[in-house]
C-alpha cells in the first residue's frame, strides 16, 4: 500500500544538505472560558491589541475564540518558545478566564448567543465580521467554535534546485508548485496517520449536539458526554469542521491552474441552499453572497497550498502570481498534553512526513478518487484504535491492516529521520520515530486513548477545566524568554494605530466597497 520510495530516499541520503533550512510557522486557536468551564461572554480583551491588525494575537470566528500566530521560523525550539511567550502574556491578561485546552468546545447553553468576532468599523473589518455571519447562518455557530492547530511548512529553495533543477523560485514556480501538489496528494492518501497518532477529540459534550440526534453509535456517560470507544478525532468527522456541500465541487490538486480555476469557480457558483438564507433580513446583512463559497477561505480542506498575499490580493491570485510558497496542515487537534496545544514531537513528525510526501510517487487524482481517500480518513477518525482495523487502497477493494501500513511508513520515515539528524548531529528525529511507531502495536499510547481515559473518569468539563487551570498557573508563573514586555506593548500600541489609520482612510460606503470585492 505504501509506494516504493527507496530511490528517492537514497537520493536524499546522498544530499542531506537540501533539507537544511526548512521553514515553519504555527497557528493555534483556543476558546476563552470562565472558571466554571462555560464560554466567556466578554469581548476580546483590548489589552491584547487589535484583533484586526495584531501580528501574533487575533480572533477566529467568535470574540471568545483566540488565535495565536508565530512568525516564520527555521528553528523548532525558537518557534515553540515564541508561541509559549504569547501564551504566557495572554494568560496574564485574561484575569479569571482560562484558555480551553481541547479542540471540541466547552459547555455551551442551548441557543447561547455566541458573539461574532468584531474588527472595528473599517470596510475590511466589517467584511471579516460579515463573513462570520455567513458562516453562522450556513453551518451554525457551534461548528465554528471547534479549535485546532495549523502547521505551516516549506522546503528550502535548495531542495527544489537539487531535486527539480530549477534556477530560482519565480522561474521555477510551476515545477515547485507541482512538487507541493505531489505532497498534497500523498497527504490525502496517507494523512490519516495524523489523527491516528495525534487526534485528541474522541468525545463531545452533549450540549454540542443541541438536542439533535446523531447517526453515530455514541456511548454516553452520566455527566452528559458522548464518545466513540475507538474514535480519534470527532473534530474531523461530519460532526465537526466539514462542509458536505463542498464535497462535489470537483476541486483537484494536480496542477496550479486547474486548482485555482476550481476555487474561483466555487466562489462564483450560486447555491440554492444559501440563496434560501437570503442576503439581508430586517436591514441586516446575513452573508457576503449566496455562492457555494463566500470567499476562498471558506473551502474546508485538511491541507492547503498557500502564498503570502499582497495588499488587496486574493489567495488564488497570489498562487497564480508566484506559485505555492508553503503548505498549511490543518488536521491537527489541540494537543491537550501541552500548555500551548502543540509540542516538539509533533513538529518533528510532521517534518518527516511532509518530506516523505514530497518524495513519494503520487499519481494524479480525479475528484472521485479524492472523495475515496475520505473513506480511510473516516475509518481512522471514528474507529482508528479498533483492533484489526483495515484500510483500503485507493478506490479498490484491497485492504491492509492499519498497523502494518503505519509500521511500513515509519520504516521510510526513519531513513528521513537519520538524514535530518545527520545535519544536526543528534538523534532527535529518530527518537520521535521510536516513540511513535510503538502506537501501532499499542493504540493505548495514542493521544485519543490517553485523553479518553481521563474524560470517562472526569467528564469533558472536568478534564478540560483541570488542564486549563494547571496550564494557567504554569504559564502565569513563567518568565518571558523571547518576547519582552516592551515589545508586546509596542505591538499592542501599533496594532491599534494601524486599525485607526485603516478606519480613517475608508471613505467609501461599505455596500459599495463590498460590491467591488466580488
Amino acid at each position: 500500500m505504501i509506494p516504493d520510495v527507496s530511490q528517492a530516499l537514497a537520493w536524499l541520503e546522498k544530499h542531506p544538505q537540501v533539507v537544511k533550512g526548512i521553514r515553519r510557522g504555527l497557528e493555534r486557536e483556543t476558546l476563552r472560558v470562565t472558571p466554571t468551564g462555560e464560554l466567556a461572554t466578554t469581548g476580546h480583551p483590548e489589552s491584547l491589541g487589535s484583533a484586526l491588525t495584531h501580528k501574533w494575537i487575533t480572533t477566529d470566528f467568535a470574540e471568545a475564540l483566540l488565535e495565536f500566530i508565530t512568525p516564520v521560523d527555521g528553528d523548532i525550539d525558537h518557534m515553540l518558545t515564541f508561541m509559549r511567550d504569547i501564551h504566557r502574556h495572554v494568560a496574564r491578561e485574561l484575569g479569571d478566564e482560562r484558555m480551553w485546552p481541547l479542540s471540541m468546545p466547552c459547555y455551551i447553553d442551548d441557543g447561547q448567543n455566541i458573539e461574532l468576532a468584531q474588527y472595528g468599523s473599517s470596510n475590511t473589518g466589517r467584511m471579516k465580521t460579515l463573513y462570520r455571519e455567513g458562516l453562522k447562518n450556513r453551518y451554525g455557530a457551534l461548528m465554528q467554535t471547534i479549535s485546532g492547530v495549523h502547521y505551516n511548512f516549506s522546503l528550502p529553495l535548495e531542495f527544489w534546485q537539487a531535486r527539480l533543477g530549477v534556477q530560482d523560485a519565480q522561474s521555477g514556480k510551476e515545477q515547485i508548485s507541482a512538487g507541493y501538489f505531489r505532497l498534497i496528494r500523498n497527504y490525502y492518501r496517507f494523512g490519516w496517520i495524523i489523527p491516528y497518532l495525534f487526534g485528541a477529540s474522541p468525545a463531545i459534550c452533549s450540549s454540542f449536539l443541541q438536542g439533535k440526534e446523531s447517526s453515530l453509535p455514541f456511548e454516553k456517560t452520566d455527566c452528559g458526554m458522548h464518545y466513540l470507544p475507538y474514535a480519534t478525532s470527532l473534530r474531523l468527522s461530519d460532526l465537526g469542521y466539514t462542509n458536505k456541500s463542498q464535497s462535489n465541487l470537483g476541486i483537484t490538486f494536480n496542477d496550479l491552474n486547474t486548482y485555482v480555476a476550481g476555487l474561483k469557480k466555487a466562489i462564483k457558483t450560486p447555491s440554492e441552499e444559501y440563496a434560501r438564507i437570503g442576503l439581508e433580513k430586517d436591514g441586516k446583512r446575513l452573508q457576503i453572497n449566496t455562492n457555494v463559497l463566500q470567499i476562498e477561505n471558506e473551502l474546508y480542506a485538511p491541507i492547503r497550498p498557500k502564498r503570502v498575499t499582497r495588499k488587496d490580493e486574493s489567495p488564488s491570485d497570489a498562487l497564480l502570481r508566484g506559485g505555492i510558497e508553503y503548505i498549511e496542515v490543518r488536521s491537527l487537534d489541540i494537543n491537550p498534553f501541552s500548555p500551548i496545544g502543540m509540542d516538539e514531537q509533533q513538529i518533528r513528525f510532521l517534518d518527516l512526513f511532509m518530506i516523505w510526501c514530497v518524495l513519494a510517487d503520487a499519481p494524479e487524482m480525479s475528484s472521485d478518487e479524492l472523495l475515496c481517500t475520505r473513506t480511510n480518513w473516516n475509518r481512522v477518525i471514528l474507529e482508528g484504535r479498533k483492533p484489526g482495523l483495515m484500510l483500503g487502497v485507493g478506490c479498490g477493494a484491497t485492504q491492509h491492516p492499519l498497523s502494518k501500513v503505519g509500521k511500513d511508513l515509519f520504516a521510510d520515515l526513519r531513513r528521513v529521520a537519520e538524514t535530518l539528524d545527520s545535519i544536526a548531529g543528534n538523534d532527535e528525529y529518530q527518537q520521535v520515530c521510536d516513540r511513535l511507531v510503538a502506537c501501532f502495536d499499542d493504540p493505548e499510547l495514542t493521544y485519543s486513548a490517553r485523553i479518553l481515559r481521563s474524560m470517562i473518569d472526569n467528564g469533558i468539563g472536568g478534564t478540560g477545566l483541570a488542564l486549563a487551570e494547571q496550564y494557567r498557573q504554569m504559564l502565569i508563573g513563567e518568565p518571558l524568554e523571547i518576547l519582552t514586555s516592551d515589545v508586546l506593548q509596542q505591538e499592542h500600541d501599533a496594532s491599534w494605530q494601524r486599525q485607526r489609520e485603516r478606519e480613517a482612510s475608508d471613505t467609501e460606503p461599505f455596500d459599495t466597497w463590498l460590491e467591488k470585492q466580488a
